[in-house]
């Protein structure tokens, strides 16, 4: 089964919990491993001696967070477009 994640590494984050992260790139929740692993042994109780492989690879990188932000006047309020650079390696 493949399972798609974000990976962001920010070693200047203010919390510990926030310097290495892992989030679904549809709704941005933090997986929970241990319920996926459990769905494997069919939610059966008991104690399981698990072998678990973990293979990763990077399907895209982004180099930085850099972004444009352009206003574009609509009348009497004004509407703000980002622009994201993505940058793969």
């Amino acid at each position: 089964m493949n399972k798609h994640y974000i990976l962001n590494l920010n070693p200047q984050a203010d919390s510990d919990w926030d310097r290495c992260t892992l989030r679904n790139p549809i709704t941005g929740e933090r997986p929970d491993l241990t319920t996926e692993i459990a769905k494997f042994v069919g939610d059966r109780p008991g104690s399981y001696l698990i072998k678990v492989k973990l293979e990763v690879e990077v399907l895209e990188q982004n180099l930085t967070n850099s972004h444009n932000t352009v206003e574009l006047p609509t009348g009497k309020k004004s509407t703000v477009i980002t622009k994201y650079h993505h940058f793969s390696a």
